[in-house]
């Protein structure tokens, strides 16, 4: 009985050697696609749709390296099957070779954004006390930038030590790493500096994704951290692009280092006439009324007085940055208007007192 080789050596007399090529690569792509497509479909039967599944995520990125080293695998295993000269059969293998070095890299980076769902999914932002969540996702974010660069760089390298002439050309170079390494070293320094600065970053956490920044006289929060530069988005919508190394050598503020709870100040200017007992239980409403206010800090107090005018300030705690500044805007807004409807006498006014003599000097003069 003919073993399947023979059965298809002898179907392939048959036929043109080019259309048999062709038939043969055709069938490769339709016997890997079909491998890929029944792995797939058995293992779509356990996925939850409606909520976050490991596997749901790990086939939606595997999806396209394996579309692609399915049919490259059954190619390889169809290559003696070619009509075809020695010559092209070894340009073929080392063109499969260095597909397969691609298609190899291309899924281990999809696995490292399989880890990245699955841990976005576990530490989720959308809350708001999450330091812990921002201290995980900022290790994260660099340590998934720099291992993509590193497989993008082994694969570079592995796929041109592939060929016989760059190996002997690497081991000339080896010769002359020392003075080479001095003289990169010297061109890279700004580069490496930034990438030994995106280490310390990562885990000393000077800043964190989500971070509440104020920098350069601009308030945002931390879009994106990458290996040489962080992406800040500022209240406005503009983003405000810093290199990674300006956070270890310049100071800037952290409103969110330890916590993402803040006090919200409000001054206020009125007269020296203004009744403090009245003012001081409608900010105490205002805030009661108010969910921004996170029911742990009210104080209001005169910190200051001035020829004319009494400074009151308004201190209160929120949650966050965000709702701080909605609720100083709001506490602002109210007192004001409670002060005009209630008290107008006590809005700042610009008192004068002229005795008899004066005012008949001044009329003298006019």
């Amino acid at each position: 009985m003919k073993n399947l080789s023979s059965y298809l050596h002898e179907i392939s007399g048959y036929m043109p050697a080019y259309v048999w090529n062709f038939t043969v690569l055709i069938a490769a792509f339709l016997i890997g696609s079909a491998i890929k497509q029944l792995i797939i479909k058995t293992s779509t039967y356990h996925q939850n749709k409606t909520s976050f599944s490991f596997l749901k995520s790990a086939l939606r990125y595997a999806s396209k390296p394996l579309s692609l080293l399915f049919p490259l695998f059954v190619f390889y295993l169809m290559i003696p099957l070619l009509k075809l000269s020695s010559v092209f059969i070894q340009i073929i293998n080392k063109s499969v070779e260095i597909a397969f070095i691609i298609g190899f890299a291309y899924l281990l980076i999809n696995i490292i954004n399989i880890i990245q769902d699955f841990v976005l999914h576990s530490y989720s932002l959308q809350k708001d006390d999450n330091l812990r969540e921002r201290r995980i996702l900022t290790q994260l974010q660099f340590i998934r930038k720099f291992f993509v660069a590193f497989i993008i760089i082994l694969t570079i390298a592995a796929v041109l030590f592939s060929f016989e002439g760059m190996r002997k050309i690497g081991a000339g170079l080896l010769t002359g790493v020392g003075i080479g390494g001095i003289i990169i070293g010297f061109a890279a320094q700004k580069s490496l500096g930034n990438l030994l600065a995106g280490f310390q970053i990562a885990f000393t956490q000077p800043i964190r994704i989500d971070d509440v920044l104020v920098v350069e006289n601009e308030w945002g929060r931390v879009e994106e951290i990458t290996l040489t530069y962080v992406v800040l988005h500022i209240w406005d919508q503009r983003r405000l692009i810093l290199p990674i190394n300006y956070f270890i050598e310049k100071p800037f503020q952290n409103w969110t280092r330890t916590s993402s709870d803040i006090l919200g100040t409000v001054f206020i200017y009125t007269d020296y006439n203004i009744p403090l007992d009245a003012l001081r239980q409608e900010f105490i409403r205002l805030l009661n009324d108010t969910p921004l206010w996170d029911k742990k800090v009210q104080i209001i107090q005169v910190t200051d007085a001035k020829e004319q005018t009494i400074e009151i300030r308004a201190l209160m705690s929120a949650g966050n940055s965000s709702k701080a500044f909605d609720l100083r805007c709001y506490i602002r807004e109210n007192l004001i208007d409670f002060i005009q409807k209630n008290y107008p006498d006590s809005l700042p006014k610009l008192r004068a007192s002229f005795s008899s003599e004066s005012e008949i000097t001044f009329a003298k003069k006019a």
